[in-house]
């Protein structure tokens, strides 16, 4: 620790090293602060990283504004098809023994002619969901489904690339697509395909929606943050005419839309993000309809929600550095593309969050001994707009879609919020990796059919992948807040505290589940068997030999 930090504090607490504390950090006869070299290299990038989270906060603001401006013109079909056209529902699958079967007995039922319907069966999988799925699409088959099964002995391209080789073989003018842990409803294709009777119409997107958000805290936050991304950000994109995305699943596309704009590339691990914006660079366009709704699983354990948002962050940062130069050499308008630039670099905040954790500690210090008025009318409002954007952005999205009990999900705003601190570790790895040009695996979020309230997970195969080195750096940084929280303390900052058990909360949380959720989970579906070896080597010999 530097000289003057570890006599910043001692300073706090003992009035005589104050007094000389500030006789060496003030004009002794004017009182005025006079700023030094090691104050300046602490608060130049303290003030940077401030501005450009609050930069990004505000264009939450933006969002939610535009979202509430222009939430009456969510789309409608202009008009039907006479005869509705071929379908193809494309069902890719990696390694997902336990949700395959609830998958295809949700396809079998799809409310759509069966003359003008082919169902893929696109599957990459390692282990026995082959045989499940073999098996299953045989059944249907003899039942009068049109389904086809579809295996590849590899996975070049991963997702993207088993989409590339069944869109090739498919028959249908129109493509949707659902994930293994999607329920697509019986109607969702009739719902979806006569929006496509405007030729310039390229993709539409349902609203996702959660079968099992009540299971734990950990998956109603993360339908919380979901649900602000399908309200407020979709709407407020799509309704305002910007830019936006297909999210992989529980949407439909026209084929000559995904032709056009080049078709399926796997050089990004977000190939949804990136054919959307080449194909609206092409000039098709895009709707969202929330009122379509496709139910799906929500991730229960850390590391594999940790897994997730890693991949997602780590994608668009990728599909930034790819169209970001296109989309600014395009004749679209301005609004456009400074939308398309805050969405695709929204990650970049990941890492600044890390590097103002770190720094928060000395420039509190620094701050603090140059007077609460300075903190008032500079650093206050830097923090409301980084922060205090999160809690609106989300009222808004509950509101919408729990009219009448939405205060009741608020109580998870706190956590909700420290959550997304928590992230910050793990994300930042996989942004800094896209920025660098690190190639990765497309890692899939293992689902375990995990319904309501209902339903384990920990004695299933599947597991969430390792989080390596990233929970011990979590945790780390959760000494350290707390270390932070009780100098805010000291100091009588008493406004600052909460703000800094967040941070204490959230990186506590991350790095404490991702290290133990894994050992528990394998020690509660070790014990049946220990149990049964126990009693059997209580049985008395005679009877073990009879």
């Amino acid at each position: 620790m530097t000289f003057p930090l570890l006599a910043a504090f001692i300073a706090h607490s003992n009035p005589v090293a104050r007094y000389f504390y500030l006789l060496f950090h003030k004009d002794p006869f004017r009182g005025i602060y006079q700023p030094n070299a090691f104050d300046l290299s602490i608060e130049i990038p303290y003030f940077t990283i401030l501005i450009i989270l609050s930069l990004y906060g505000m264009h939450r603001y933006c969002l939610t504004y535009l979202y509430l401006k222009n939430r009456r013109n969510a789309p409608k079909p202009t008009k039907e098809f006479a005869e509705l056209p071929r379908v193809t529902v494309q069902l890719p699958v990696y390694n997902e023994r336990y949700v395959v079967e609830r998958l295809l007995e949700a396809a079998s039922q799809l409310d759509y002619p069966r003359d003008r319907l082919e169902i893929q069966v696109l599957d990459d999988s390692t282990d026995e969901t082959r045989l499940v799925l073999s098996r299953l699409v045989s059944e249907y088959v003899r039942n009068g489904i049109p389904m086809t099964y579809l295996h590849r002995d590899h996975r070049r391209g991963f997702k993207a690339g088993a989409l590339e080789a069944g869109l090739g073989r498919s028959t249908g003018e129109f493509i949707a697509i659902f994930d293994a842990d999607f329920v697509p409803p019986p109607g969702i294709l009739r719902r979806m395909v006569h929006y496509f009777t405007d030729p310039k119409v390229g993709m539409v997107q349902g609203r996702w929606t959660w079968i099992n958000q009540d299971y734990s805290a950990l998956t109603q936050v993360e339908a919380i943050m979901l649900d602000g991304h399908f309200i407020v950000e979709h709407g407020g994109r799509n309704f305002s005419g910007r830019f936006f995305n297909f999210n992989g699943t529980a949407g439909m596309w026209r084929r000559a839309a995904i032709e056009d704009a080049g078709g399926w590339e796997h050089d990004t691990l977000t190939e949804d993000s990136d054919l959307s914006y080449r194909a609206q660079l092409r000039g098709w366009k895009f709707i969202y309809d929330p009122a379509i709704v496709c139910p799906s699983e929500l991730p229960v354990e850390m590391s594999s929600f940790k897994t997730q948002q890693a991949r997602w962050a780590k994608g668009l940062i990728q599909v930034a550095k790819k169209t970001l130069p296109a989309v600014w050499k395009s004749d679209q308008r301005l609004a456009i593309k400074i939308e398309a630039t805050f969405h695709l670099t929204a990650n970049l905040a990941y890492p600044l969050m890390v590097a103002f954790s770190l720094i928060l500690l000395p420039a509190m210090i620094v701050r603090f001994y140059q007077g609460w008025f300075q903190m008032l009318y500079l650093d206050l409002p830097l923090f409301i707009a980084s922060t205090c954007t999160v809690s609106g952005f989300y009222i808004v999205a509950e509101r919408a879609l729990y009219p009448r009990d939405w205060w009741k999900r608020m109580v998870y705003i706190p956590f909700l919020m420290a959550t997304g601190i928590g992230l910050a570790v793990s994300n930042a790895k996989a942004v800094i990796e896209a920025l660098l040009g690190k190639p990765s695996e497309f890692v899939r979020t293992p689902k375990y059919r995990v319904e309501g309230r209902l339903g384990g997970w920990e004695r299933k195969k599947y597991v969430g992948r390792k989080m390596g080195w990233v929970p011990l750096v979590e945790l780390a940084l959760a000494a350290y807040f707390l270390a932070v929280t009780n100098y805010a303390i000291s100091v009588e900052n008493y406004l600052t505290a909460p703000f800094l058990a967040l941070f204490f909360i959230g990186y506590a949380y991350m790095g404490s589940m991702s290290l133990l959720q894994t050992p528990l989970r394998r020690l509660w579906a070790a014990l049946p068997s220990l149990a049964g070896e126990r009693l059997r080597r209580a049985e008395p010999a005679t009877e073990r030999l009879g």
